[in-house]
């Protein structure tokens, strides 16, 4: 089976085709996982005060536990979130990724990596809000940043 991504800057929206020479088992499978995975990823429900949000996922910067809840942040707010870290980093794939024990950023809103001797910091544009990325994480996070641009 060939895997292929099509960027199209002309597009709105994101689009799965699936070709295949006929529709057996393995197709059904494919088309059922991606389904499944779709519906997830836009179920993602945001928690604020006595609010319930319906965010797009372009919107947020990260996700991030602190003291046993997830947060997701975005540009002006923090929301809480009904899902642990590692049910978000099975949900959300491609654009996010984890850079710590208690992170999940979204690639596509990161501005600067500033490295110091102890450590390195993720900012994100348009904001003064920022994140630590664990030495584990620095190298595939430096990669996957440079392949997208």
């Amino acid at each position: 089976m060939k895997v292929r991504v099509e960027i199209d800057d002309s597009l709105t929206d994101k689009e799965i085709v699936i070709k295949a020479p006929k529709y057996d088992a393995e197709v059904a499978q494919l088309y059922d996982a991606i389904s499944r995975q779709s519906a997830k990823v836009q179920s993602l429900v945001f928690y604020k005060g006595d609010s319930e949000y319906y965010l797009s996922l372009d919107d947020v910067l990260f996700f991030e536990t602190v003291d046993r809840q997830v947060h997701a942040h975005t540009v002006a707010n923090e929301y809480a979130i009904h899902h642990r870290l590692y049910e978000l980093e099975m949900m959300l794939t491609g654009q996010f990724m984890r850079i710590s024990k208690s992170a999940i950023i979204n690639l596509g809103n990161v501005f600067s990596l500033t490295r110091s001797v102890s450590s390195v910091v993720v900012k994100f544009k348009n904001s003064s809000k920022q994140v630590y990325v664990s030495r584990r994480y620095y190298k595939p996070l430096k990669d996957r940043l440079e392949r997208r641009g």
